[in-house]
């Protein structure tokens, strides 16, 4: 309780500090008061009680049943009344422990030493397990509700009793962080991102590896296979369209998109030989709509293969240009060389048995061309008809 003082005249009869013996002066006009926990009077003897008394509020007036007792010396005062607290700076608590994760999402978990409220409820931390982020101190419930990162995987809040693993701006709880493919946990383990997909590095195998183009299943490392025109077999799938025996690694004929091996092409597709009259399976020729081997396709006389060479054809056989001339070519009756067909000469005059080059069958006399013009044959001999008038 606290009481108001004012003059030193305002003690009662029966005070132990007597009474003011001089006259009463007029009441002072009313001033401002000032709080004071005891009445003004003259400090009493050590062990003695202080008598009840009453305490005019006002100057001049008495407040009817006002009355205490205190003893001496007076306890200690309250500390005065402070005007309410302002919300304090938050600062980085020295004893909290180091950040869980690192890089955009981190955050410190701890417990606080200092004075500190909660920045979202207000709550008193010091004491209690707290979490800060972006420089915020907010106690655990405030952290999962506000401040926690969501899941990619689970959708749910990742907490801050739980472990955190991100990634290129996603999150996840360190359990459900795993591959796609295997469910395999891969927080402490080395992974592959592919399409936005996290895969174990067996699986991203498993996910690069070419599929069999005859069973679709994939072709693991190890694997025996055949490869032909950007597409993959399993050696045991790669086999011949029509007796379906395995070809493997041997010899094949596309068809399509068939494939025979050589008996069965041979049997099915392949021309014959003319001369033979065996499958030409490569390295074939045609002549005259005839297909042969180029091997078979030689020259009669010095059996020269005549594949990409010039050749003459007489009666069915073949010759070389050197054959030719030497063995098959009729000779000319003008040079006496060879009349081979070829180059200058190519053109042919027979007369009577006789075989000349078109350039060779001249005049006798004059010597003028009588190729395509009119001549006389005179003693085996040619004349032109002027040159013939004059024998």
């Amino acid at each position: 309780m606290r009481f108001w003082s004012l003059a030193p005249d305002c003690c009662t009869e029966g005070s132990p500090w007597g009474r003011s013996s001089s006259p009463r002066p007029a009441p002072p006009r009313p001033a401002l008061l000032r709080p004071s926990p005891w009445i003004s009077a003259p400090p009493p003897t050590p062990g003695s009680t202080l008598r009840p008394h009453r305490c005019s509020s006002l100057p001049g007036r008495r407040s009817p049943g006002c009355t205490s007792s205190r003893q001496w010396p007076p306890p200690d005062l309250p500390p005065p009344r402070t005007p309410p607290r302002q919300p304090r700076r938050q600062r980085q608590c020295l004893s909290s422990s180091p950040p869980r994760t690192q890089g955009p999402g981190g955050y410190t978990v701890g417990t606080m030493s200092e004075k500190f409220d909660c920045h979202y409820c207000r709550d008193p931390l010091q004491g209690k397990k707290y979490v800060q982020k972006e420089g915020r101190h907010c106690c655990v419930k405030c952290f999962d509700k506000f401040c926690a990162n969501t899941c990619v995987e689970c959708r749910k809040p990742i907490g801050a009793d739980s472990k955190e693993v991100h990634y290129k701006n996603r999150y996840w709880h360190d359990s459900c962080f795993r591959c796609a493919k295997c469910y395999h946990p891969l927080a402490n383990e080395t992974f592959v991102s592919k399409e936005n997909k996290i895969l174990c590095n067996k699986c991203t195998t498993r996910e690069d590896s070419p599929r069999c183009k005859g069973c679709f299943k994939q072709i693991v490392a190890g694997d025996q296979n055949v490869e032909y025109k950007k597409n993959v077999w399993h050696k045991d799938c790669f086999t011949c369209s029509n007796c379906k025996q395995v070809i493997g690694t041997g010899s094949f004929f596309p068809k399509g998109e068939d494939f025979y091996c050589v008996t069965c092409h041979e049997t099915k597709f392949a021309k014959h030989c003319v001369k033979c009259n065996k499958a030409i399976t490569s390295g074939g020729i045609t002549y005259q709509d005839q297909p042969w081997h180029g091997e078979c396709f030689v020259c009669a006389t010095c059996s020269k293969k005549l594949a990409g060479q010039r050749f003459t054809a007489v009666e069915d056989q073949y010759y070389c240009v050197d054959c030719y001339k030497s063995f098959v070519a009729k000779k000319c009756a003008g040079c006496k060389n060879p009349i081979t067909g070829f180059g200058k000469g190519s053109s042919v005059v027979n007369y009577e048995g006789q075989s000349w080059h078109d350039y060779c069958f001249h005049c006798k006399k004059c010597s003028m061309n009588l190729a395509n013009k009119r001549f006389v044959c005179h003693n085996e001999q040619i004349y032109c008809p002027d040159c013939a008038k004059k024998l």
